[in-house]
């Protein structure tokens, strides 16, 4: 009985257009007693609304059909990137219906005025898609498909709850590796990644290939060059096998949020995309996480799996409201790496006061591996530095930022002298600068 009453009942809807036309009905009736022959019109047309109320109802109601959707998304979603969601839909019915679709999202969203509306001819297929660019990782739960449909009168409304409830993961940023992959397999520099002349190669040689424009001309080989029709040059492969460790520090510092996401998330991005191009250029890659305790390690390996264990921790990785301990970290990497490798450590020092503090730890780090320190711009401050103001209170705040921003180039300048090679960049360029920054690396034979 409920499940009837739902149906017939607990599903309509009026449309505003119904309540218009009442509205317009109304105040005919009210002019008809001052115009006496308007009256007969106005209850005409006031039988005319009733049929075609009815009518409306027998439609969406009484008529067999209906309106099927399903919800097509990916098996996980990306974080920080624009993930397509599509709406597949099927008319049931025999006459064109007007669709309005809202989607149940998930409450990291806090999306209150999500709609999507459509026509669909009789017994036809269709579709719309949307965009959903999660900010944080964990399960994302999606409740069901609300359509309201309309018959051609445009009265009436009937609701049907259409698609699964369904929850999907949002991990690290896996779109940004078919982007930036590239740069494993081809010397081209995709948008946003500054261009290095390459200092150097390796002394493993792989080939002789014909020269194209912008390969070294010291390495043509005239002597291939005078048996063919063309120059030649020789051709090496970058060192293979090195180590390649991103340290992630998941303390206080790195819970700042930028564009919606916090400095971790950027940091954790950016190291997946950077150790899948390692594997990728033949170097074995691992993983250090730490905050006031070394949590997670994974030790470089250039195994098939590895990836998909990087991929894994990073997922489960949360920032920690606590001092980082390097200390700790170095004991850790002292302990459990005992090759030389290339720590890309991604942390955030906002003072030289908090550098001085870790510095001790970081020249230990630095006296038996090489280490590039990736710490943030603030932007809020690089926006007051460029402001113009206008009082005192204005001065102020703009000599506390110049200072602030002073420092930053003071702790790049005390990692330099200890030999720890740095890099300091804003989030949103954080993907780019560290690549390059390895690939510079790479072709300097540094490690």
């Amino acid at each position: 009985m409920k499940k009837t009453i739902t149906r017939y009942i607990g599903d309509l809807y009026i449309t505003n257009t119904w309540y218009l036309v009442l509205a317009g009905l109304v105040v005919a009736f009210f002019l008809s007693f001052f115009l006496a022959p308007l009256l007969i019109v106005v209850e005409g047309i006031t039988l005319l609304f009733l049929m075609m109320t009815l009518a409306d109802y027998a439609l969406l109601f009484l008529m067999r059909g209906g309106v099927g959707v399903t919800r097509i998304v990916p098996a996980r979603l990306s974080l920080g990137d624009d993930n397509e969601i599509t709406l597949s839909v099927v008319n049931k019915y025999t006459y064109k219906v007007n669709i309005a679709f809202i989607d149940e999202l998930p409450e990291q969203f806090q999306e209150r005025n999500f709609k999507k509306t459509m026509q669909l001819d009789a017994a036809k297929r269709g579709g719309t898609n949307y965009i959903l660019r999660p900010l944080t990782r964990g399960a994302y739960s999606f409740g069901y498909v609300l359509c309201y449909v309309q018959s051609p009168f445009h009265l009436l409304q009937r609701r049907f709850k259409a698609a699964e409830q369904q929850t999907v993961k949002v991990y690290p940023s896996f779109l940004q590796l078919k982007k930036y992959q590239l740069l494993a397999t081809t010397d081209n520099y995709l948008s946003g990644v500054k261009k290095n002349r390459r200092l150097g190669n390796s002394m493993e040689f792989e080939k002789i290939k014909n020269y194209v424009p912008g390969d070294d001309v010291r390495t043509i080989n005239w002597k291939a060059t005078a048996r063919s029709n063309g120059l030649m040059v020789n051709t090496f492969t970058d060192t293979r096998q090195q180590q390649i460790y991103c340290v992630i520090d998941k303390g206080r510092s790195m819970k700042m949020p930028f564009e919606g996401m916090t400095l971790l998330d950027y940091s954790i991005n950016a190291a997946l995309t950077l150790l899948n191009i390692a594997l990728l250029k033949q170097d074995k890659a691992g993983l250090v996480t730490f905050a006031n305790e070394t949590a997670d390690i994974i030790l470089a390996e250039r195994r098939s799996s590895q990836l998909t264990r990087i991929i894994e921790t990073l997922y489960m990785q949360q920032t920690a409201f606590k001092e980082s301990d390097y200390e700790g970290l170095w004991f850790t990497i002292h302990k459990r790496i005992s090759q030389r490798s290339l720590l890309l450590l991604f942390t955030n020092f906002e003072t030289y006061s908090s550098l001085e503090r870790q510095l001790p730890s970081l020249r230990k780090i630095a006296s038996r591996h090489l280490v590039c320190v990736i710490f943030f711009q603030n932007t809020l401050l690089k926006q007051i530095r460029e402001d113009k103001p206008d009082d005192m209170e204005g001065i102020y705040i703009k000599t506390i930022a110049e200072q602030f921003d002073f420092e930053k180039r003071q702790i790049v300048k005390a990692l330099r002298r200890h030999g720890i090679i740095s890099i300091l960049t804003t989030p949103k360029n954080l993907s780019a600068d560290v690549i390059n920054k390895y690939l510079e690396i790479k072709a300097r034979q540094m490690i």
